[in-house]
């Protein structure tokens, strides 16, 4: 069974860095389409970031240049770096995996960690 489990995140002044990981469980492709989703208070989860498994990657305007994605194979792990944190970065945030009908749509999510970032 596939299992997304997530680590990192917490609390940060603006303007300061943040990591959130996510290792996958129960499947070994090597390459596969993944993507950090956020939720904001009252609103609906938006797509922050995500890797195509050829490689190429997609940003939400608002974190391009901040956030990256990336891709550990050989934990089958997921990072995503946040640097030059805002206020309005503060959100729930989670992992997705093994993507289906294009790379903003997945069926396996992780459990989310929350991000807080101060003023």
């Amino acid at each position: 069974q596939v299992q997304l489990v997530e680590s990192g995140g917490g609390s940060v002044q603006s303007g300061g860095s943040l990591r959130v990981s996510c290792r996958g469980f129960g499947f070994s492709d090597s390459r596969y389409c993944m993507a950090w989703f956020r939720q904001l208070p009252g609103k609906q989860r938006e797509g922050v970031a995500a890797l195509d498994d050829d490689g190429s990657t997609v940003y939400h305007d608002s974190v391009k240049g901040r956030f990256t994605i990336s891709h550990d194979a050989a934990e089958n792990k997921m990072h995503l770096q946040m640097n030059a944190l805002k206020p309005e970065d503060t959100a729930i945030y989670y992992c997705a995996a093994l993507c289906s009908a294009n790379i903003w749509t997945y069926n396996w999510w992780g459990q989310g960690t929350q991000v807080t970032v101060y003023p």
